[in-house]
């Protein structure tokens, strides 16, 4: 055991002793009588020696490869977009990929109160596929937890971005601090052959396989925290008191956040949009709803372009199941 190690040990095993010698077992009425203030220097010593385990440096090349990863999605998908499609519902969250948007009738509206309508459709972009989930910037991972008043002193940045800061990586280069300038890097898809799109497509694909392959690596040492009504994610070891949910029937609350442990799909929202396949009609119609299948955005958008999806989609995608009867 190393020193280090050694002084954990012997600080948990303090912090235990104190707390059982603290117990009172008079009677089954009786209430453990725990002295905080005598706690609490040995709680903070414990989580100062945690911080300076981190960042763990074998992980730092984990949190680059993300980084670029994140770069080339971005850049793959704003020229993919520009051969193929994107549309969005006006009045609610619905995206589709393909020449013309579908009838089924899912759109609830922009307040929910609709039922059963149908979309209107409108130029989608690179947003509408890629959602952009943000979150503090905190200036070290172990740091004062932010206040409701506080909330204006920090930055919000991606919530990639922050973990992957806090997991080592270069935080001297600027540009990573914010969504990627898809203009700057971007390619004239009218200008690429019909080879070079399904060489892009594929690039693109590994590219988000990628990005959330790192991700799930990186939430398994390092903590995030999800809201359980709302999307706001908190990239550290507890969650921050800025009272900023807003979903209604939470509102006797004051907008806190309850959290609990973040997913992959909490900082990389996959987008699940409806899959059309060969077998079904040009148009998807509300009557075959059943039959349709799924698929990530970024996924359908690159299996449109020519890449083949992995195999792990096949069973939300349909691949080979049948299409709706003719009506």
């Amino acid at each position: 055991m190393n020193t280090r190690n050694k002084r954990l040990w012997q600080l948990n095993t303090m912090i235990f002793e104190e707390i059982l010698g603290r117990y009172k077992f008079y009677s089954s009425k009786s209430k453990p009588m725990v002295d905080l203030k005598k706690l609490r220097p040995m709680i903070l010593k414990r989580i100062e020696e945690r911080a300076k385990g981190y960042p763990i440096k074998r992980l730092s090349p984990v949190a680059h490869e993300v980084l670029q990863a994140r770069t080339i999605l971005y850049h793959g998908v704003s020229t993919l977009i520009q051969r193929i499609p994107i549309w969005a519902c006006q009045y609610c969250p619905e995206v589709y990929i393909g020449e013309n948007g579908h009838l089924i009738r899912t759109c609830g509206g922009s307040r929910h109160q609709a039922k059963n309508q149908l979309h209107k459709w409108v130029k989608g972009s690179v947003k509408h596929i890629l959602v952009p989930i943000e979150t503090f910037h905190l200036q070290k991972m172990f740091q004062n937890v932010i206040e409701h008043n506080k909330r204006f002193d920090y930055d919000r940045i991606s919530a990639v971005v922050e973990l992957c800061l806090q997991a080592g990586a270069d935080p001297s280069n600027q540009s990573i601090y914010s969504t990627p300038d898809v203009e700057k890097g971007m390619v004239d898809a009218s200008s690429l052959s019909d080879d070079d799109i399904r060489l892009l497509a594929r690039g693109t694909l590994n590219a988000w396989e990628t990005l959330g392959s790192g991700v799930g690596k990186l939430l398994l040492v390092y903590p995030v925290k999800v809201c359980k009504h709302c999307a706001e994610v908190h990239v550290g070891p507890s969650g921050h008191k800025a009272r900023l949910c807003g979903v209604f029937k939470y509102e006797s609350w004051r907008g806190t956040h309850f959290w609990k442990k973040a997913e992959v799909d909490d900082l990389v929202p996959p987008k699940i949009v409806w899959h059309r396949r060969p077998q079904d009609p040009p148009v998807l119609v509300d009557e075959g709803r059943g039959y349709y299948g799924h698929a990530p955005a970024v996924v359908d958008l690159c299996s449109k372009a020519g890449a083949i999806a992995p195999s792990k989609y096949s069973y939300m995608m349909k691949v080979d199941g049948l299409s709706a009867p003719l009506v």
